[in-house]
Formats: C-alpha cells, sequence, structure tokens
C-alpha cells in the first residue's frame, strides 16, 4: 500500500467514525425521550392500579419491531433483543412506581 491509499483509508475510516458518533448520539437523545413516555406511563399506570406490564402490548411491539428491522437490513433477532431489554427496564420503572 502505498503512503496515498492509507491516507484514504484513514480518511473512510474518519468519516465512517463520525457518521458512528453522531449515529450514536441520536440514539442516546432517542432513548432518554422515549424513557420519558414510559416514565409517565408508569405513573399513570400507578395512579389508576394497572399493571406494570402489558403483554399483548409488548408482543406487538416485539413483531412490529422485527418487521422494522429486516426492513432496515437489521438482524431481527438483535432488534428483539434490543427491544426485550429495554421492555424489561421500562417494567422496573413501572413496578417502582407502584411501590
Amino acid at each position: 500500500m502505498t503512503g496515498d491509499t492509507v491516507q484514504k483509508a484513514a480518511d473512510v475510516l474518519k468519516s465512517h467514525r463520525e457518521s458512528i458518533d453522531r449515529l450514536d448520539a441520536i440514539l442516546v437523545y432517542t432513548l432518554g425521550e422515549r424513557f420519558k413516555h414510559t416514565q409517565a406511563v408508569g405513573v399513570l399506570k400507578a395512579q389508576h392500579d394497572l399493571p406494570p406490564s402489558d403483554p399483548a402490548r409488548e408482543d406487538a411491539q416485539i413483531a412490529r419491531l422485527e418487521d422494522l428491522a429486516q426492513r432496515a437490513d437489521l438482524d431481527p433477532a438483535f432488534a428483539k433483543k434490543f427491544l426485550n431489554f429495554i421492555i424489561a427496564e421500562v417494567i422496573q420503572h413501572h413496578k417502582k412506581h407502584q411501590s
């Protein structure tokens, strides 16, 4: 490899990393916004003595996310694991509101 080729590769790598960094920021802010809403849902459920989890909604959301993942060329199994992680965290928050 020539020095020019290595520099071009380094420039492309830098560009990819900058995009990844911006996307990571978007993910963090998006999750923050999502959890603001799920916290509000948890308070509402606690005020009205509703259960902290809704298995039918969770199943529908998982199916929806798997479909979105396929269309986005993302591994649906990964998307399902990711949503299950988020749902588990949300349920824990909802249980805290009920105690």
